[in-house]
């Protein structure tokens, strides 16, 4: 469907016989049939299981041999309608599970025809004929499906919506989930996704997250690089904070380059020139608003210094490059020399 809906292809195929009762050759399991979940076509396998005791074993003695008063009470129970069918499945129904149990192929059959409650909601009508997801985002509907655990030989009428809720947002990509079921036969999955909102550095590792601090994936290739880009421990929890930093920053904005928490405490500021902006703990956008007033009086940002400490109240503290440290030495021991001359 278009609007980022998809609809997959119907998952149910009638449900053969499960145990042959007219023959007493081994009992076979029944083929179930159903349209992929995934892309491309599903097919259960045969599973074939045998009965363990002779087919003889299984035979009910003959009415005759059975006392008076019973055969009565058979033969009104077998009268009643619908009785004696039902009482036949059962019985028959029983040995083949008994068998299939004794010969350890239980968990073999569940996995490929689904578990005896399921094949009988599918038979009833309850199987799952439409899978519909919107919100994929940059997710496949495959990858969803593939978390969710939906598989054809489920049943609608006992599928658990929440645990499936729970699987999906289990995913970096999804931020919430919400699974309807729409009986008889249709599954609706609305998916929340959530979308890069920075970069965060650690231990010289690049991450793409979302707004919340999730990490959605590794920095891969250049089209996340103009996202906010923060460095260190917990600061990709902290982007509300950064996000606020940057504002107060007014003009200088677009000259920060990366927001570095020191300690878990305080940010500090890298800008594109190199220069690094220390942040006090407390107040960091009073000491921001100074920064603006030094930069328009006096281009503080464009000296010649790598750093500008802001912590201290009242006071600023630059601190020169080598080269620029270097040349104010020497011109202050030309300025003494020809001071002591004169």
């Amino acid at each position: 469907m278009d609007g980022g809906r998809r609809v997959l292809r119907s998952l149910r195929e009638p449900v053969e016989a499960l145990f042959d009762v007219a023959h007493p050759h081994p009992v076979q399991a029944g083929s179930i049939h159903a349209g992929s979940l995934q892309p491309g076509a599903y097919s259960a396998p045969y599973v074939n299981s045998t009965a363990s005791q002779p087919a003889e074993r299984r035979v009910r003695p003959p009415a005759a041999a059975a006392p008076r008063a019973e055969r009565g009470r058979l033969s009104r129970l077998a009268a009643l309608p619908g009785i004696g069918t039902a009482a036949l499945a059962l019985l028959f129904g029983g040995v083949g599970f008994a068998g299939v149990a004794h010969n350890g192929g239980y968990a073999e059959f569940v996995a490929r025809n689904g578990a005896p409650r399921d094949i009988v909601a599918r038979a009833l009508g309850f199987s799952i004929e439409v899978v519909t997801i919107s919100g994929l985002g940059e997710l496949s509907e495959g990858d969803v499906l593939a978390a969710s655990g939906v598989k054809p030989t489920h049943s609608l009428l006992f599928l658990d919506a929440e645990t499936i809720r729970e699987r999906l947002t289990a995913l970096p990509l999804v931020e919430s989930a919400r699974v309807l079921k729409l009986y008889p036969d249709r599954l609706i999955i609305a998916l929340e996704g959530r979308r890069p909102f920075a970069l965060w550095q650690r231990d010289g590792k690049l991450s793409v997250v979302a707004a919340d601090g999730v990490v959605i994936d590794e920095m891969r290739d250049e089209r996340f690089l103009g996202l906010p880009f923060v460095v260190g421990e917990g600061a990709e929890k902290r982007l509300d904070e950064y996000m606020r930093l940057l504002e107060a920053a007014g003009d200088l904005k677009s000259r920060v380059r990366a927001g570095i928490l020191v300690s878990g405490r305080r940010w500090s500021l890298d800008m594109t020139n190199g220069v690094e902006v220390k942040l006090p703990e407390q107040d960091p956008e009073a000491a921001l608003a100074v920064l603006q007033r030094l930069q328009r009086e006096a281009r503080i940002l464009d000296k010649d210094v790598i750093s500008i400490d802001l912590r201290a109240p009242g006071r600023v503290a630059a601190r020169l490059s080598e080269e620029a440290a270097a040349a104010r030495a020497a011109a202050s021991s030309r300025g003494s020399h020809k001071g002591g001359q004169t």
